[in-house]
């Protein structure tokens, strides 16, 4: 049932796919992103989440101690780890995201070669989710206005919180 539910939930917003906050940030995206692996946008992450998705942040430790999406498994990029999410079923849905979406792209693809058959990547990833006004948690479970910049060229593209690096 879950699959199918996914499947409704993901077609139903489908005309909104690739949206973003500022139409030029989602076409710079659309640039560098490898379409290989199926986009959520921010409001159809917010239906799954009320389903039960499982959220795995792909970004760095310092950047998820920062601020997160709250619920979000931390499971990193450079040092990514498929024992990490061994304990995940192949058949559950899950989301991942990064600061825009290309590492947690990657990391999706990963998983879909593991096997795991419902893996989404945020359509801009903390940077648009923060862009639309949802909260971020810091390390300490605290809601907070910063996130983690990455990178000061792709930076620009964050347009409602407060940058650290």
């Amino acid at each position: 049932m879950w699959p199918f539910v996914t499947f409704l939930c993901l077609t139903w917003g489908h005309g909104q796919q690739d949206s973003t906050h500022n139409p030029e940030f989602a076409e710079r995206l659309n640039s560098i992103y490898r379409h290989s692996v199926p986009a959520v946008t921010v409001s159809e992450l917010k239906v799954l989440m009320k389903r039960g998705v499982v959220v795995l942040d792909t970004r760095e430790s310092e950047e998820f101690d920062v601020s997160h999406v709250k619920y979000a498994r931390h499971v990193g990029y450079i040092w990514f780890d498929m024992r990490e999410v061994y304990d995940i079923p192949k058949t559950d849905t899950i989301v991942v995201y990064c600061a825009i979406g290309n590492r947690s792209e990657r990391i999706g693809e990963k998983l879909h070669k593991a096997g795991y058959r419902h893996v989404y990547n945020l359509f801009g990833g903390i940077y648009e989710w923060v862009n639309q006004r949802n909260p971020v948690y810091n390390n300490r479970d605290v809601q907070t206005t910063e996130v983690h910049g990455y990178d000061k060229n792709w930076a620009q593209w964050l347009d409602r919180a407060t940058r650290v690096y």
